[in-house]
């Protein structure tokens, strides 16, 4: 199967990453905090979920679930790549995008071929063309021409009962223009 990316291990993330691993997918979980990355290696998880620690145990030792700080690996290797970043609040109380925007760049710098973009961050509407933007300055800036979804799928994760709500959805949605 194709492998998935997934940018940010915090809650959305992790629980994204383990629970798309365990359905059989190939993922690599990526983060820029290397701390982090060295813990989930030694199956130290950085959050509280239930089931969780099981989820990626197992999934490590099958080969489906792996960790990097490494994002020029994180999205040459992958056809799906999913943003999973934190959108602290803006001064204003808006959702501050810096670190979307940060990832959004990152694809575009380092784009070897079609990907899928899924926004899993939680963003306002609009996000998806912003994205886009991003990547298309970042590709121009290369020079190069490469086809690209982008694809919004909010998170409905509680904390506590995150596994379970990701396993057993009462809905998911999915926006895109292709």
């Amino acid at each position: 199967m194709n492998k998935i990316s997934i940018i940010g291990t915090g809650y959305v993330g992790l629980v994204t990453g383990a629970c798309l691993s365990d359905f059989g997918l190939n993922v690599l979980c990526m983060d820029n905090n290397v701390e982090k990355i060295k813990k989930l290696e030694q199956g130290i998880i950085p959050i509280y979920e239930p089931g969780l620690d099981v989820i990626v145990e197992r999934n490590v030792a099958n080969h489906r679930l792996a960790f990097t700080t490494d994002m020029k690996k994180a999205v040459e290797e992958s056809d799906v790549i999913f943003i999973a970043v934190g959108t602290p609040p803006a001064e204003d109380g808006s959702a501050d995008l810096k670190y979307v925007e940060a990832v959004a760049r990152d694809i575009g710098r380092y784009m070897n071929g079609y990907k899928v973009v899924v926004d899993k961050s939680t963003v306002p509407v609009g996000t998806g063309q912003l994205v886009k933007l991003w990547v298309r300055e970042e590709l121009a800036k290369r020079g190069a021409s490469y086809d690209f979804d982008v694809v919004s799928n909010p998170e409905f994760l509680r904390e506590g009962s995150a596994v379970y709500d990701f396993t057993h959805p009462d809905r998911v949605v999915i926006g895109a223009e292709s």
